[in-house]
């Protein structure tokens, strides 16, 4: 699962250069944003349909399904040219870029047990991803021009068809009696905790996927090039090669309490939210990069503290509809993202765009208080009961 969550981010070209590409198609302004938008709107269905798959279908079928799928789609991407074609294949790719997140989340409370194995591993995952954007920020950075962003969508593509077909080698069948699960979203969606935890998370990944939706557009208007923006990634990337392992042996540490780790999530949101509301001062590509290394380590806290609140509070039959539901703000903020620095920029320019980010950490922290009170009473009330 983490070999195939670096393979398919280092290859992972389709989001972080697909502003590029629509800029390349001829789309400007309002419509490449609502393109991109259609991208989250995808991202954010197909982890709802993704978590309910894994659970329903099992690990192995979603995982291959999803990744075959990414095979088709992000060829037709490359290729599109017309806004129809353009639109409709950015939302069906935005299905499948991340449809992995859930059932590898899931595998991992299937098969560890104790919560602070859990913690080191979604912290090395969170290594994997960061790693592999990396190489993806650098080789994109350095081919865009000289092959062309079509032929990396087409490598993107190749990777996720290996994937698939090495998922479906090697993992069970199941790893869980999925098939016996037959509850929809409902009673998910009733978990007070599940919507509290959903909405923090939303507040503070705006920001982070802001590296993705607002930085392109910003230092497109300060005429930086694709190279200045793919530099910036890849200065991310070290910041978290640098930090990962400062941050985990904390993380695991924290994992041991028996409260999940909300007050991290909030103090993560925070640094995220300033972070990268930093980026609306600068106008040079070492400034946004500052931006983007200030925001690392709140990307840290908020992935492993995050996975850490889902684990602790879904069921066993549910975890894959969990982790789909939680993976969904993450979508979320790949489509509020771009819209939000669509009406900052024309609004007030890079300092409302920096102001938005920064209210939005703020936001963020602030919903992890009622959170932390209903999690505590839940295991209050469990204790009380066993």
């Amino acid at each position: 699962m983490l070999a195939g969550t670096f393979i398919t981010r280092a290859a992972g070209f389709v989001y972080p250069f697909l502003a590029w590409h629509l800029s390349d198609r001829g789309l400007a302004g309002t419509w490449l944003t609502v393109v991109l938008a259609l991208f989250g709107a995808g991202w954010l269905a197909g982890q709802v349909v993704g978590g309910a798959s894994a659970d329903r279908f099992g690990r192995r079928a979603t995982l291959t399904g999803s990744m075959l799928l990414a095979a088709v789609v992000f060829p037709v991407l490359a290729q599109a040219h017309t806004l129809p074609a353009l639109a409709a294949a950015a939302f069906v790719s935005g299905i499948v870029y991340d449809a992995a997140r859930p059932v590898v989340s899931a595998v991992i409370a299937d098969t560890v047990e104790d919560e602070p194995t859990r913690a080191r591993i979604a912290g090395w995952r969170y290594f994997a991803v960061n790693i592999g954007v990396a190489i993806t920020g650098a080789l994109g950075g350095t081919l865009a021009e000289s092959v062309g962003l079509p032929v990396l969508f087409w490598c993107n593509g190749l990777v996720c068809a290996g994937f698939g077909v090495v998922a479906w080698l090697v993992m069970p069948a199941e790893t869980l009696q999925t098939r016996t699960a037959r509850h929809g979203y409902r009673s998910v969606l009733a978990d007070p905790r599940l919507v509290l935890l959903w909405l923090a998370s939303l507040c503070g990944f705006i920001p982070m996927s802001a590296l993705y939706a607002v930085l392109p557009q910003m230092m497109a208007q300060d005429h930086l090039p694709a190279a200045a923006y793919g530099w910036a990634q890849v200065t991310a990337a070290i910041a978290v090669l640098v930090l990962s392992p400062l941050f985990n042996p904390w993380l695991a540490r924290r994992a041991q309490s028996k409260h999940p780790m909300v007050g991290p999530l909030g103090a993560s949101c925070l640094i995220l939210g300033l972070g990268m509301g930093s980026a609306g001062l600068v106008s040079t590509p070492a400034g946004y990069a500052a931006a983007v290394v200030a925001s690392v380590p709140g990307e840290i806290i908020a992935t492993v503290a995050a996975a850490d609140i889902v684990n602790r509070i879904a069921p066993a039959h549910a975890r894959g509809r969990y982790a789909g539901i939680w993976g969904t703000s993450l979508a979320a903020s790949v489509l509020a993202a771009p819209l939000l620095a669509g009406w900052a920029l024309e609004a007030g320019g890079h300092h409302l765009v920096g102001l938005t980010l920064a209210g939005c950490g703020l936001i963020g922290a602030g919903l992890c208080l009622p959170l932390t009170a209903l999690a505590r009473r839940h295991a209050a009330a469990l204790r009380c009961a066993s």
